[in-house]
């Protein structure tokens, strides 16, 4: 009996060292987070859709600067390879228009209106122009499949950047493409419980980043969770080995100050953290 139990003992261990080994983060040669800390992030800019600085325009980040509020946005590709900011794979929440982003030439983009505003979607360039480097960014890097396209052509604008930024996907083959060609920067992986988000059953792939383990492929500097889901295990286990948590997102102040201890970072929308401090 006893060696029945050493026996199950030792796979069990073995198991969470398997485990483990799947959900570390980057360990060595980490890239330098000081830069980023010290900043709330306003999520697509200092935004409101009912007013003219909707989410991801130029008009939002422009206030996020004035308020001196670092800024995460979202960058994906048009059907003609320029790299535009926005947030949904398709036009219908923002554009009223029924139709795939990736669909569209930056062109025909331009024909469409952000919300209830005579905004129009950005490029990514005219964005950066934009900001500056007056605030550090957090670029997510949106991909619909394992094509890395937009990786290679985002990295080329932010190679010419002067500014403070790093980067962050729900894809791991994303983050995995900037850690093999942008070692040096500090890069992101996003997650949630993706079951509890959408009421339906996860996929092998999201099971995958629900839980981090996909870490294994792209050994990220943070892990930006759910703020709603600060307890995973998994989530807890990698501040453990050193990956920087990273809230998202943050709508009121009550919740700020819920998870305000679970977090080092901490993306928001809808209202002032600063000014709540205060």
């Amino acid at each position: 009996m006893p060696t029945t139990i050493y026996i199950v003992l030792i796979i069990l261990s073995a198991l969470f060292l398997l485990y483990c080994i799947f959900i570390m983060p980057r360990l060595f040669n980490r890239a330098d987070r000081m830069p980023f800390a010290g900043y709330y992030y306003a999520h697509r800019g200092f935004h409101n859709n009912e007013s003219d600085a909707p989410e991801n325009s130029i008009p939002a980040f422009l206030k996020a600067v004035e308020k001196g509020y670092g800024i995460e946005l979202d960058v994906q590709l048009t059907k003609d390879e320029k790299v535009v900011v926005f947030h949904d794979g398709d036009l219908n929440r923002v554009c009223k228009t029924d139709a795939p982003v990736n669909s569209k030439t930056y062109a025909e983009l331009c024909e469409l209106t952000l919300c209830s505003s005579k905004e129009h979607i950005p490029l990514f360039e005219d964005v950066l122009k934009a900001v500056d480097g007056k605030v550090p960014l957090i670029v997510e890097i949106k991909m619909v499949d394992s094509n890395t396209r937009v990786c290679e052509l985002a990295n080329e604008l932010l190679l010419k950047y002067k500014g403070i930024y790093c980067v962050e996907s729900f894809h791991p083959a994303a983050v995995r493409w900037f850690g093999k060609h942008r070692p040096e920067l500090l890069r992101g992986q996003l997650s949630s419980n993706f079951a509890k988000d959408d009421g339906k059953t996860e996929s092998f792939g999201k099971f995958m980043v629900h839980f981090l383990l996909s870490d294994l492929m792209c050994r990220p500097d943070f892990i930006a969770y759910c703020c709603d889901y600060p307890n995973n295990f998994s989530f807890m286990l990698t501040k453990l080995f050193g990956a920087l948590p990273v809230a998202w997102t943050v709508k009121t102040p009550e919740v700020l100050k819920k998870v305000k201890n679970k977090y080092k970072l901490f993306i928001f929308e809808g209202f002032s953290p600063d000014e709540e401090e205060n």
